[in-house]
């Protein structure tokens, strides 16, 4: 079966486009605005509404497969590409994506991922945009799925040697700063994984001490002991501090990894991951900061679990922090790996070599790559999903929770 026809269409994501840099030169909420001028190129203001792409393949039965380009939150910084709209890359796909596959045949998911993943742009001489591979594969898998009659998570199973799940994996809600209300609904829905919190300002959210984090986790162990429906739900506490910890304790690792145990009794009798305690500014610096707590946490028989986030962005920077057991777990935030390819490969890569595999991603992302996304999990097994798009709990829930229940109907 062959592609007859690429169609985009611009559209919107769940959540925004935040400028990173101008946020931490001093722009100030101002409802859900900032108040502030743009720093990075691109931002015509400091939070903008984020933009997606879809990737709409007309097939040669008439049938069509589509996916959703889209980036993450912070677009165009920290060495990312650049700010991801949609007016400017619909003609890059129509120019250059297109004709790689229009008119040609259906083979395999890896194969054809492999072709755009790997082609060059002529006008940058540099890969494409992490966005344009990221929704370009995810249209591509579909159209493999749909020219041989089965889901896409089967294709994965199939191309990949593994096996679908045959329960939904975890999904892991976020609730953004709305951390008390958002965490109600997640005690609600039964969130396997919470819920997040973002804990990224030492003063206003942290506390000087962190006595600010662990007032918060007194909170919720006990919201949930409270209030949950049944006391068979037992949810690990995942928590973000975006490196605040480092911060906090001037980068004393010692230190870092007590607070953890601190937080970890607290948190009983409920499991606890950390994610991004420290941000070291670079990427060999951060793997040797985070193997180091990591083995003063188990040496201690610390019950908790350090998340990697920081500085691990690429499939070859996932595969580094792997080797260097930099992070008990690994998140695999999937747009910053360019092709779907890559994450599957990635999760596949740590369960492999003893480090947990967390599908992560961004909550300025859509629907709809939300829904390909749950195919890679059904299809990998990672330890934990990450419950997108948006900051709302509820939406994102909905898409992931649904979609794999789907998934395991169809493969029953």
């Amino acid at each position: 079966m062959k592609i007859t026809k690429f169609i985009c269409s611009p559209g919107k994501t769940g959540f925004y486009f935040d400028d990173q840099k101008a946020i931490k030169q001093g722009a100030q909420n101002d409802g859900a605005f900032y108040v502030g001028e743009p720093a990075t190129p691109g931002f015509t203001s400091v939070r903008q509404a984020g933009e997606s792409i879809s990737v709409m393949l007309v097939l040669e039965n008439g049938s069509y497969a589509h996916g959703d380009c889209a980036a993450v939150q912070y677009s165009g910084a920290g060495g990312r590409d650049p700010l991801f709209l949609a007016d400017d890359f619909i003609p890059v796909i129509e120019k250059y994506i297109a004709p790689l596959f229009v008119g040609k045949d259906i083979s395999t998911f890896r194969e054809m991922a492999d072709i755009v993943d790997k082609a060059v742009n002529p006008d940058t001489g540099k890969v494409f945009h992490t966005a344009i591979r990221y929704g370009v594969t995810q249209a591509l898998l579909d159209a493999v799925a749909k020219s041989k009659g089965k889901i896409m998570a089967q294709i994965i199973a199939e191309e990949y040697g593994t096996e679908v799940s045959k329960t939904i994996i975890p999904l892991f809600s976020q609730s953004g700063d709305d951390r008390y209300l958002n965490a109600d609904k997640m005690i609600m829905k039964e969130a396997p994984v919470l819920p997040h919190a973002l804990f990224n300002h030492v003063e206003t959210k942290c506390g000087f001490k962190g006595e600010k984090i662990k007032e918060y986790i007194e909170w919720l162990r006990d919201r949930i002991l409270t209030h949950r429906q049944n006391d068979a739900y037992h949810p690990d506490i995942h928590i973000d501090v975006y490196g605040t910890l480092g911060i906090i304790f001037d980068n004393d690792f010692e230190a870092i990894a007590n607070y953890i145990g601190e937080l970890a009794e607290l948190s009983k009798p409920f499991s606890l991951r950390v994610e991004g305690p420290v941000d070291m500014g670079e990427k060999t610096a951060q793997i040797d900061a985070l193997k180091t707590i990591c083995e003063i946490i188990d040496n201690k028989g610390v019950d908790a679990k350090v998340v990697a986030d920081e500085w691990c962005n690429t499939l070859e920077d996932i595969i580094d922090f792997s080797k260097e057991k930099a992070g008990h777990i690994i998140q695999i935030k999937t747009p910053d790996l360019g092709g779907i390819n890559n994450s599957i490969e990635a999760v596949l890569y740590c369960k492999e070599h003893g480090a947990g595999a967390y599908l992560g991603g961004t909550c300025n992302e859509t629907n709809r790559s939300s829904e390909v996304c749950a195919h890679i999990a059904m299809a990998t097994s990672p330890m934990q999903y990450l419950s997108k798009p948006g900051m709302g709990v509820d939406e994102g829930y909905m898409i992931g929770y649904n979609e794999m229940s789907r998934i395991l109907a169809m493969c029953k």
